[in-house]
């Protein structure tokens, strides 16, 4: 992520009223940080500013925020116990848990995400250090204006008896054709390599659990924003899923077929050939598209590996990353795939690809899956 940090603009819509954000933490520090951050901005207004997680539960009918702001350690009722208690108040209300970078706090949060949490963020250890404070204010205004931008899309939660509908109607996928302009590669693909953000933890756990045919044969690679710590319990988690070794990628590691390799948290990885072996490579250099890990350094270094016999998908996720990086694969002769708007929590990453022209599919994330294994044994249509 980086430390060069301005706030995406605002929508220039006047007539939307402002994303209401309730800001739930025990902390009066931190409170009254985020709420300054969030009264600045134009589209967004602190609907309340509160110290435990009882007294969101408590308030929050009579508050109806649109976004919940919520830390995981508070007296009285925590952020994890808060949760599930909040959605049942109003389903379609965005909740973001923030936590600092601690093994515990990392699994609670994936248990969040789990429960219907929309995302997290990590708060630094001290405001004090100003860069760590500047990383904190800007993702979290991102991710607040991406996932307000996602539920004024949604409009109104659907009643009980409109979902039951949608659950006996069988599910067909609508995509823009304008947006499908790519015929995939000639190749056949010979590595799989996944960018993923905002949504993408529970994204790539579906996915990776129907995907053993390809993983058992072809490299698998992921790049997920995700800080330190997080990105190792989310390789327990895509083993767990996958029922395949995964972890996160070694400098220098030879990459073998039937493991799934994710770039740590804070560091890019890259592949290149060391003699006949293909390897891992990390690096510390600077953000790129204000992330670290990032997705373009993953896919550019891929083409010097594979040539054309690349195959890219993008997952949901906030900002353009993976885009420049899809279009040199395309360039090279391989593919990018994309997951529609409709099944991604924030349709940014998936939706610059295909807006760029470079994907050959953009598909619901529940089809994603049976086209890749189709793919990767031969199937080019």
């Amino acid at each position: 992520m980086s430390v060069a940090l301005t706030s995406s603009p605002a929508p220039a819509s006047s007539r939307q009223q402002p994303l209401r954000v309730m800001v739930v933490d025990d902390s009066v520090v931190i409170r009254g940080l985020i709420s300054r951050w969030i009264a600045s901005e134009p589209d967004m207004v602190v609907a309340a500013s509160l110290r435990t997680g009882l007294d969101a539960v408590n308030q929050l009918e009579r508050i109806n925020p649109d976004i919940a702001v919520l830390d995981i350690e508070m007296p009285e009722l925590d952020g994890i116990s808060a949760l599930p208690l909040m959605l049942a108040k109003k389903r379609n209300l965005i909740i973001i848990m923030a936590s600092t970078l601690t093994r515990r706090n990392a699994e609670i949060s994936f248990k969040a995400l789990a429960l219907g949490a929309s995302d997290y963020i990590p708060k630094p250890e001290s405001t004090r250090v100003a860069t760590a404070a500047d990383i904190f204010h800007h993702d979290l205004i991102q991710k607040i204006r991406s996932l307000g931008a996602k539920l004024r899309q949604k409009g109104p939660a659907p009643s009980p008896a409109l979902d039951r509908m949608r659950e006996l109607s069988p599910r067909t996928a609508i995509a823009n054709p304008d947006l499908l302009r790519r015929a995939f590669g000639t190749q056949a693909p010979r590595a799989l390599l996944i960018g993923a953000s905002t949504g993408g933890p529970q994204a790539l756990m579906t996915l990776v659990a129907q995907l053993g045919p390809v993983i058992d044969r072809f490299p698998v690679l992921i790049t997920q924003h995700m800080p330190p710590t997080f990105t190792t319990i989310l390789g327990e988690h895509l083993a767990r899923s996958s029922h395949r070794p995964a972890h996160e990628g070694v400098d220098g590691e030879i990459i073998k077929v039937g493991q799934i390799y994710l770039a740590p948290g804070g560091r890019h990885m890259r592949v290149a050939r060391q003699g006949g072996e293909v390897t891992i490579a990390l690096d510390d250099g600077a953000p790129v598209n204000f992330c670290k890990p990032a997705v373009d350094p993953l896919f550019t270094s891929a083409i010097d590996v594979w040539q054309g016999g690349v195959l890219a998908l993008l997952l949901t996720g906030m900002g353009s990353d993976g885009t420049r990086g899809g279009k040199e694969i395309v360039a090279a002769g391989g593919s990018v795939v994309a997951q529609d708007e409709a099944s991604s929590v924030v349709w940014g990453m998936p939706g610059a690809a295909a807006h760029a022209g470079i994907c050959a599919a953009v598909l619901p994330l529940d089809q994603i899956a049976a086209k890749l294994v189709r793919l990767f044994s031969g199937d080019r249509s």
